[in-house]
């Protein structure tokens, strides 16, 4: 038994503290990038646990949204868009979105209604299937009000339930949070009834460093256009409260090319500060603090091809046999 597995062992509550038929398990939440994964697990936990932009494959890492309430704990696990990888991170990202599906007691599968299936849709729709023989599966056809109305409306959700023809499935609109208590509630239907795998108040298992290194790189991605943003990553150096109603952080942005770190710093240094102020905001939110916040930009070439780079950033990578 790995130390990972007894120190989650250790934090399950004892069962006769919960109410009988206690319902919780981990929920996969899979589908290609930019569908609105992350908003539907923002808005259904009432909380920004996930960093959002309109850039595909915002999110790289898996992420654990955790919704307790008396009667049930869902772990969701918000994963990378799955996708066709170019580059070693891309391979990382969908890897880790396939250990997820191996390993969810619900798999939700979320799909954009505004446009019709696509290819990277049937792939995973492939992956599902061969989960499906034992893992339930609910279909999110979210973004439902862009799909039009009437027959073509019934028509766009026909196509996405042919790839899953045998599962579960809602409509949603994640961004108006419309649909989204039934889908808790068909969620609930389909876990087991077991413990609770995490203290009640706690919502993710990232760690604050982590959501803060998150927050400046979500920033980055809504400033910037094009390539740019696919070769940002962050990392945060140093992490210090200087008194009750203070926090230092300092952090460096790496970009895969001198080109990209002018225009991530941009004329006079703006679109740095620009960065940094709308950070900053957000994170004395997070934390509760002011914050005194120092951003770096720093090179670091084609780090999204190499796998040492990748661990440097903390990127866990099975490693080379």
């Amino acid at each position: 038994m790995d130390d990972e597995f007894e120190d989650l062992l250790a934090q399950i509550p004892p069962q006769e503290e919960l109410p009988p038929g206690h319902k919780s398990g981990f929920v996969a939440v899979i589908g290609r990038p930019n569908v609105g994964k992350s908003t539907l697990m923002n808005a259904i936990l009432g909380e920004k646990i996930a960093i959002v932009s309109p850039k595909p494959q915002t999110t790289r890492l898996r992420q654990l949204g955790i919704l307790t309430e008396p009667d049930k704990q869902i772990i969701f696990v918000d994963t990378p868009g799955i996708h066709d990888p170019r580059t070693a991170l891309g391979k990382f990202m969908v890897e880790v979105a396939v250990e997820a599906l191996r390993d969810a007691d619900v798999i939700l599968f979320v799909v954009d209604a505004s446009v019709p299936p696509t290819a990277e849709d049937r792939r995973i729709a492939g992956l599902i299937h061969e989960a499906e023989q034992v893992t339930p599966v609910l279909l999110v056809i979210n973004k439902i009000d862009l799909a039009g109305q009437g027959s073509a409306r019934d028509a766009r959700i026909a196509e996405f339930r042919e790839l899953v023809p045998d599962a579960d499935w809602i409509t949603t609109i994640a961004t108006q949070g419309v649909g989204l208590s039934e889908l808790v509630q068909r969620l609930v239907d389909k876990l087991p009834t077991g413990p609770r795998y995490y203290p009640e108040d706690q919502l993710s298992d990232v760690a604050v460093r982590d959501i803060v290194a998150e927050i400046i790189r979500e920033k980055a991605l809504l400033n910037l256009d094009e390539e740019v943003p696919h070769g940002i990553a962050t990392q945060v150096e140093e992490f210090k409260r200087r008194s009750e109603d203070m926090t230092y952080i300092s952090a460096t942005i790496y970009v895969e090319r001198e080109s990209h770190k002018g225009i991530l710093i941009g004329k006079g240094g703006r679109m740095l500060k620009t960065i940094s102020q709308q950070a900053r905001e957000e994170i004395e939110r997070f934390i509760g603090t002011r914050v005194y916040l120092e951003l770096w930009v720093k090179v670091l070439k084609n780090w999204r091809r190499d796998e040492h780079a990748l661990r440097r950033l903390g990127y866990r990578l099975p490693r080379s046999k």
